[in-house]
């Protein structure tokens, strides 16, 4: 019990950035270089500290510094507070600059076009006052900033997710994905198309592991057939787009996405069913933050989202 007490001794927020640079650089020297200060005071400093710890922070080897298990521990924790102290910071000066609190949304690109966007303008009308930051990526990318508190919530695919003692998750809505091409390829002339006409042309694909492209491995799998000509792997929607429209290659989209891009006349959906289990579209928060005012609206729109898009498609359906 007397490590858990006196391990703060040598520890202060001005310090997080010392052992945040030790575990990233492995270096005493470049840790003191980039943080303004002496090696020896650093390295007295970190002795120090892993006396009140009560343990090796870091193994040394003659290629530097190697983070014990309970080193990468203490990082982590560094890391998450050294991101809620940038963001109250943060939220300190809108306040003083007369806004209120930001929110950080996180979305895959299966969400990124429609459905995000619909659930911020449903925010910024309860919240007129506030700022919000969207990053696009992958959802492994997403739920690791999620989980240093850089984001707030991450909205995507939620089919590779696995339940987290740290996060909230919700179910959105479930969907398909579909095969897109542009408006004028070769394809979206043939009455029907086959698996055999697909072998034709080269694909762009999301990464090996993200859920999109799983679910398309997996139909591939279920129906015996061998890879596609997978030409392009990208995570860049606009990339993506610009390649679709300006070559004959075809892609992969989620439904919602297809409709989007081919109303504004985009792309267009190929008519074949691959044959893909529905994919599921949620949300993740930090356990942490879910009885925050804020983050309970935040949530609260995207799940009016969900409401607003179906209503719409049904009408446009009708």
């Amino acid at each position: 019990m007397a490590h858990m007490v006196i391990w703060t001794r040598h520890i202060r927020l001005k310090h997080l950035p010392l052992l945040i640079t030790l575990g990233e650089t492995g270096s005493l020297s470049e840790a003191a270089r980039r943080n303004y200060t002496s090696q020896p005071a650093l390295s007295r400093w970190l002795k120090e500290l892993e006396a009140d710890v009560g343990g090796e922070l870091f193994e040394r080897h003659a290629r530097g510094l190697q983070p014990t298990a309970l080193g990468q521990v203490l990082i982590g924790h560094a890391r998450r507070i050294q991101t809620e102290v940038e963001r109250t910071q943060q939220n300190i000066e809108a306040v003083h600059e007369g806004a209120a609190e930001s929110v950080a949304i996180g979305t895959s690109p299966v969400s990124a076009s429609s459905f995000v966007p619909t659930a911020i303008v449903r925010f910024l009308q309860l919240h007129p006052r506030s700022k919000v930051q969207v990053q696009e990526n992958t959802m492994n990318t997403l739920l690791g900033k999620l989980k240093i508190g850089e984001l707030d919530v991450v909205v995507g695919r939620l089919d590779n997710y696995r339940p987290s003692q740290k996060f909230r998750s919700e179910l959105l809505y479930n969907e398909r994905i579909q095969v897109v091409s542009r408006p004028s390829h070769p394809l979206t002339q043939r009455r029907r198309v086959c698996w055999d006409d697909l072998y034709e042309y080269d694909w762009i694909v999301w990464p090996e592991g993200t859920p999109i492209r799983t679910k398309l491995d997996s139909a591939l799998t279920r129906t015996g057939c061998k890879p596609l000509n997978y030409r392009v792997e990208s995570t860049s929607l606009l990339s993506n787009l610009w390649l679709l429209q300006n070559t004959d290659m075809v892609s992969i989209a989620s439904e919602r996405v297809a409709s989007h891009f081919s109303d504004l006349g985009l792309m267009t959906t190929l008519d074949i069913d691959i044959g893909s289990d529905d994919g599921s579209v949620g949300m993740c928060w930090r356990e942490d933050a879910q009885d925050e005012a804020t983050i309970v609206d935040l949530l609260n729109c995207f799940r009016e989202s969900v409401r607003f898009i179906s209503a719409f498609r049904s009408h446009k359906a009708d």
